[in-house]
């Protein structure tokens, strides 16, 4: 593996803290070194109550995603604040994210056709993230270094351990558990019967909003073409979209936010009651993938390895007719990426078909290696919530029965989001249950 080209591009101090900008050269493809690089970004961040910061070990945060940018921070606060105690941090952002040659509908066509930009993004899964966190390493620690994983980012942790595992002094991961081998269908499967069950209890806690919801699946439907509902970016209000705020019952404190935003879905307007611009706007906020396209394009393929997905999730709907549009109470969806997402989106629809090329890609390299992950001897805990809708708890405890070593701490106290309620408890907790025994 050869060296990162490295370059530093600036340091302020703020708030209590020091962020320091770096800029990484890596190969576009690993196994060929010497053709095409690219650049990825990371962000130092030092507590400034530290009098000598370069004895103080290097910790690795791995974003949530796929096509998640690393934090942008503008103080120490949560899981953050209490790492900063003890480490230098890292905040990656992935290739193709952020400031990391950004994939996007804009940046895409420059590399060609659909066929040619697939082939680019074939470079940008856990393999290829965990092979620039080695570069960045040696260039930048040189010795071992810690990684903290949340949802995609502990995959990409499970990944790293397979790879490369000798740079790594320990391993946190919150809900980010991913099953080892078998295929997306599994996942999906679990994926809608947790999200069946947060349904449940959501309507259950607000029962109000099921009538809500359905209003606006009616109101929806029985708008004429000619004046149907839109969201600011043009495009039409669909059930489907609509379904998508799903993606709040992920979390604790947005389910009840959730429940705020249908709280004010219509509105009277002249022409009888209407969605509210609040409603639209934040419905947009929710469906866009303008600003993290990665997340769908790539979404399926983190669960690939030797075979294609054919659009699991889109496949799998047909196992759980309540989560159609069209179904008499239809349920909320959640992380599901559907091929329609792609002609719906315009963030999206220029990588139509690029997606489906992705989708039906049938030749996926391994991510993990169950051997060497069944041997490991780096520390390694993690955070299982039980009632994750998004990391299915069985698949999770699945995969942690073989990983050597690996200790679990399985709660039901939080949800997908659980650093974002408690990340400096749950850090704390992780980081202690690494420490040797009588440490």
């Amino acid at each position: 593996m050869s060296a990162a080209g490295h370059r530093v591009a600036a340091v302020h101090e703020f708030r209590g803290m020091s962020a320091t900008e770096h800029y990484f050269s890596v190969p576009l493809d690993h196994a060929a070194p010497g053709k095409e690089a690219i650049t990825v970004f990371g962000r130092e961040i030092v507590s400034l109550e530290h009098e000598d910061r370069e004895q103080l070990p290097w910790l690795l945060y791995l974003q949530g995603g796929p096509g998640g940018q690393g934090p942008r921070v503008s103080s120490l606060s949560g899981w953050m604040a209490e790492a900063a105690k003890t480490f230098r941090i890292f905040l990656l952002d992935q290739r193709g994210t952020g400031l990391s040659t950004p994939a996007t509908r804009q940046t895409l066509p420059l590399r060609g056709d659909a066929a040619a930009q697939a082939s680019y993004l074939t470079h940008f899964r856990a393999d290829s993230i965990v092979r620039d966190a080695e570069l960045i390493r040696e260039a930048l620690v040189g010795g071992r270094w810690s990684t903290f994983g949340q949802s995609y980012g502990g995959f990409c942790t499970l990944t790293y351990l397979s790879l490369a595992p000798e740079g790594l002094e320990r391993c946190l991961v919150t809900g980010g558990l991913g099953p080892l081998d078998g295929d997306a269908d599994r996942v999906y499967r679990a994926t809608y019967g947790r999200m069946a069950a947060r349904n449940a209890e959501y309507f259950a806690r607000y029962p109000e909003d099921r009538a809500t919801l359905n209003r606006i699946m009616t109101h929806l439907r029985d708008t004429p073409e000619e004046t149907p509902e839109r969201l600011p970016d043009g495009r039409v209000a669909t059930p489907g979209l609509v379904q998508m705020l799903g993606q709040y019952l992920g979390g604790n404190a947005r389910l009840d936010q959730l429940h705020h935003a249908f709280e004010q879905a219509f509105v009277p307007t002249p022409a009888g009651p209407a969605l509210s611009d609040a409603f639209l706007a934040l419905l947009q906020g929710q469906v866009s993938r303008l600003a993290n396209p990665l997340y769908a394009a790539m979404h399926e393929s983190i669960y690939a390895q030797g075979a294609a997905t054919a659009w699991s999730a889109w496949r799998m709907l047909e196992e759980f007719p309540a989560f159609h549009p069209d179904s008499p109470d239809p349920l909320l969806t959640g992380e599901m990426v559907y091929p329609w997402y792609f002609e719906d989106d315009p963030a999206l629809r220029p990588l139509e078909q690029v997606a489906e090329l992705l989708a039906f890609k049938d030749d996926w390299p391994d991510l993990y290696d169950p051997e060497r992950l069944g041997e490991n001897t780096v520390p390694v805990a993690a955070a299982v919530y039980t009632h994750d809708v998004y990391v299915d708890a069985a698949l999770s405890l699945e995969t942690a029965a073989r990983v050597r070593g690996l200790r679990v701490w399985e709660t039901d106290q939080f949800h997908h989001d659980g650093i974002s309620d408690d990340g400096a408890g749950i850090f704390a907790r992780l980081l202690g249950m690494t420490e040797p025994a009588g440490a």
